[in-house]
């Protein structure tokens, strides 16, 4: 019989969802327990498709997180899958390193979490008469510049060759260069199957010898939208490997756009925001689906969708829950008036003003160097990894941010003066 595992990695159970709660406390209760959901998904992958192994590689844990509780549901669900004759093994990351719950958490019997003195775990005989080597290495504090390669030991003759590595691999934008190694090193050191955590976006970066990477099991966030997944593979006696994604998230997030072109009246911007929705929600099989819902488009009912968002907001989220299991966590709304509806001549007060902050205001240098110190104040009080994705990560990134935000706060200004009672009612 092949050789069957299924690969996680970064489950981050109970991470704290501190941009989540600033704006929704339900939603951000849902998202957090949906690690602890993934986790019991994950286990009944194992189950039903009759896995040998479940390897974990890192980040069970999110950082000093230190709640016995969910000590305790990890030790529950790890009994239930090794009392289903699976066997699990588990390497520390960055994050579990941190952690108390790593510490002091007994784990029960067929779990093996590797440390620093055993780094091989031979099963005889578990490939169809091969052997199976489980190499890991854990990190010890929750910083590893290093490469951990050299500590891996060389593949043993005959047996077939796993490694279980926590690592950015080549480096991988918003990530810290934790362990980085490179790809052509973990092709040429002779195993068959790399299992890595750390990176939270899936990918198979070498098909033979098979280098995964399986991605969040749970998205925490929008900056989170891709993952979702652990990786069930399948190695036989010659080395061959196939691989399945297989989707474990209770809660998928998604960014969506809505066309409001062509919308009239309110009805109509609605139905446009409802449709949207609706193709999101039938394009994915996760019990509930956060959205970042996007207006786009030119059309007659811009001026009235941005003089009142919190309207707008609260018709999406109308649709949203006659959808059901379908949630806003942010409304954007960039759509824009028809040209026509933007032109500016000297013909009336509302046109001159628009010219002014078209032409005077929003080029000048000094509203521009006012707008950019204010950005960078309010970028401060953002945690850490949430400032390059809204100022970008560098200085042409932050003028085209600047840039993008400059012009939707003009044309806020515009809507909230502007005469037309296009869509009202």
């Amino acid at each position: 019989m092949p050789f069957r595992l299924v690969h996680a990695a970064d489950l981050h159970l109970d991470s704290p969802l501190r941009s989540l709660a600033l704006r929704d406390e339900a939603l951000a209760e849902l998202v957090g327990a949906g690690s602890r959901k993934a986790l019991s998904a994950i286990v009944d992958l194992c189950l039903t498709a009759k896995a040998d192994a479940l390897l974990i590689a890192g980040d069970l844990y999110d950082g000093a997180q230190t709640s016995m509780k969910t000590a305790g549901f990890l030790a529950a669900e790890l009994a239930r899958v090794t009392d289903g004759g699976v066997r699990v093994f588990i390497i520390r990351g960055n994050h579990d390193a941190a952690s108390k719950i790593t510490r002091e958490l007994a784990l029960p019997e067929g779990v093996h979490v590797f440390s620093g003195a055993k780094r091989t775990i031979t099963l005889p005989g578990a490939c169809d008469g091969r052997d199976v080597a489980i190499h890991g290495v854990s990190f010890n504090d929750s910083h590893a510049p290093d490469g951990l390669l050299p500590l891996y030991p060389a593949p043993i003759s005959g047996a077939i060759n796993i490694g279980m590595m926590h690592t950015s691999l080549g480096g991988a934008e918003g990530h810290d260069p934790y362990a980085p190694v490179s790809l052509n090193a973990l092709v040429a050191h002779g195993y068959e199957y790399w299992a890595l955590g750390h990176i939270h976006k899936r990918g198979v970066h070498s098909a033979r010898p098979a280098v995964v990477m399986p991605g969040i099991p749970q998205g925490r966030d929008m900056g989170e939208t891709q993952g979702g997944s652990v990786t069930l593979a399948e190695i036989d006696a010659d080395g061959t490997v196939r691989l399945e994604a297989r989707d474990v998230a209770h809660v998928r997030m998604a960014r969506i756009d809505a066309d409001v072109c062509g919308a009239q009246d309110w009805a109509g911007a609605s139905a446009a925001m409802e449709g949207a929705l609706r193709a999101a929600r039938a394009a994915t099989d996760a019990p509930h689906l956060v959205v970042r819902l996007r207006l786009t488009g030119a059309g007659p009912m811009a001026w009235a969708l941005r003089r009142d968002p919190e309207r707008a907001r609260a018709e999406a989220s109308a649709r949203a829950g006659l959808i059901g299991a379908c949630w806003i966590e942010k409304l954007e709304i960039v759509c824009t008036p028809p040209p026509a509806a933007t032109a500016t001549s000297a013909d009336g007060p509302l046109d001159a003003f628009a010219a002014l902050l078209s032409e005077d205001v929003t080029q000048n240098a000094e509203f521009r160097a006012a707008a950019r110190d204010a950005a960078r104040d309010m970028m401060s009080r953002l945690p850490p990894e949430m400032r390059d994705a809204l100022l970008g990560a560098d200085e042409a990134g932050e003028d085209s941010a600047l840039d993008a935000l400059i012009a939707a706060g003009a044309l806020d200004i515009l809507a909230q003066l502007h005469g037309d009672a296009a869509g009202e009612g």
